[in-house]
């Protein structure tokens, strides 16, 4: 979880990959630890089990890719930071089992380069970049601007690297195991790029994208520990504690509760933007809550973006990457040689400008928690689940506005992860339409994204 920085850094570097058998080995044996318990406080952890659906299906293109056949990536749901230690386990675990059931021989490892935020190294620390590099990791920036180094390298991995390719086209995490935000286009645009680069070369393999669904389910549900995350939740924002004792009517009685505590912070955050924003309010206390939810947003948003001086267009997701892009230009100084070499008075103006910068991108972080908040999610279907996912937003929220660092995430009960794989999607037969013209390209590419949205939505239990 990111906190206010106030004071400048130096430029951030391009991390490549540089797999490593040895930091890849020792990631695996460590595997049921890093999924069940906790090592560091922004981990959720509690995976107890991994269930994986259609691995045969995976076993093949394995097969198919290291007999020259086929290129692939897996295009996999991001709704929590748990999600790549299920996708380690899996192509370490899972496929090689059932390869050995099946009688085919895989080479060994089976795994796969992946794509990864250069933040997360900001917040969780150097060793993270040094780990995930040896694991096959390729850092990108997510912003306004094209990160020609990263892209580049990925598109190389794609068409020539050793293993398959893995990204999360969803570009963040939502919390939310049952919604699938909106996907970015960099997984649909890199398929055709790997398309275009094996035609080029006179290459024959066939070009395709995997989609892969993540879920969470919670094994035996505590209540009684959503409870006390409530009554801390309400404590921390000024409202009376309501805890629920045994009751035939408990679910109603937590949607009611959750609720109640959602309409006080949004309230309260409402008071805070029209003070503070100073923007003339544009919800009230008689419309919905998703309503008045993205009304808030919205300001939040739009006052880092004048203070940035973007405009306030696209998606929330899109907004927010070009927050994301201009605070980090402002904080980490590309166009300083030497932060060491400046005068104190200068080095001085540099960490005014980082400190503000930073606050402002509080905004965006706001924001980016909430991109796929609604009141229905619990009321449409009143499960554990839904509760959990929903208060742990919460928590966050105001965990950030409390300014705590690295807050460890209360943890609700042991938890069961579902993995499954969908039939591959191709890019080769797509291929044709793609390279017609640059009108045809970018509707190929909208094609692509439909599908692949569509593909992970449908595996949604």
């Amino acid at each position: 979880m990111p906190h206010p920085i106030d004071r400048a850094q130096p430029r951030l570097e391009f991390i490549p990959q540089h797999f490593n058998l040895l930091v890849y080995y020792v990631v695996k044996a460590l595997l049921p630890v890093l999924r069940r318990f906790r090592l560091r406080p922004w981990l959720p952890a509690g995976i107890a089990q991994i269930e994986t659906v259609n691995v045969e299906t995976l076993v093949n293109l394995y097969q198919q890719f290291q007999n020259g056949k086929i290129r692939f990536l897996m295009a996999f749901r991001h709704s929590e930071v748990d999600d790549p230690l299920s996708m380690m386990y899996l192509l370490s675990k899972a496929v090689p089992k059932v390869a050995r059931q099946q009688n085919i021989s895989l080479q060994y490892p089976a795994h796969s380069y992946f794509l990864y935020d250069r933040g997360m190294t900001l917040w969780a620390g150097k060793w993270l970049g040094w780990m995930l590099s040896g694991l096959g990791g390729l850092s990108i920036y997510r912003g306004k601007r094209l990160d020609r180094v990263g892209l580049r390298n990925a598109r190389e991995l794609f068409a020539n690297g050793k293993f398959p390719i893995s990204v999360a086209p969803e570009g963040g995490t939502n919390g939310h195991s049952e919604i699938v935000s909106p996907l970015e286009p960099g997984v649909a645009q890199l398929g055709f790029w790997c398309a275009e680069d094996l035609a080029k070369a006179n290459r024959s393999e066939e070009v395709l994208i995997v989609p892969i669904a993540i879920q969470y389910f919670y094994i035996n549900p505590s209540w009684k520990k959503l409870n006390l995350l409530l009554s801390k939740l309400e404590a921390d924002s000024g409202l009376s504690v309501q805890p629920i004792g045994e009751s035939i009517e408990r679910e109603k009685l937590f949607l009611e509760r959750i609720l109640r505590l959602g309409e006080h912070v949004l309230s309260q955050m409402e008071q805070f933007s029209d003070r503070f924003y100073h923007q003339t309010p544009t919800t009230n206390p008689n419309q919905d809550i998703d309503t008045r939810l993205q009304a808030i947003l919205n300001k939040g948003l739009q006052a880092a973006e004048q203070y940035f001086h973007l405009e306030s267009e696209g998606t929330v997701i899109e907004r927010c990457r070009r927050i994301e892009s201009a605070g980090w230009e402002d904080i980490y100084r590309a166009d300083l040689p030497s932060l060491n070499s400046l005068s104190p008075l200068h080095r001085g103006l540099a960490d005014w400008i980082a400190e503000e910068a930073s606050l402002r991108m509080l905004h965006m972080r706001l924001a980016e928690s909430f991109v796929a908040v609604t009141a229905n999610y619990i009321k449409e279907k009143p499960t554990f689940e839904r509760f959990a996912e929903t208060s742990l937003i919460l928590f966050d929220l105001i965990s950030r506005i409390k300014g705590d660092k690295n807050p460890a995430r209360p943890r609700l009960g042991w938890r069961k992860t579902r993995v499954t794989i969908s039939e591959p999607i191709s890019l080769t037969e797509r291929f044709s339409s793609y390279q017609k013209n640059r009108v045809s390209a970018r509707q190929a590419v909208d094609d692509l994204k439909g599908d692949l949205q569509t593909a992970l939505e449908k595996m949604i239990l």
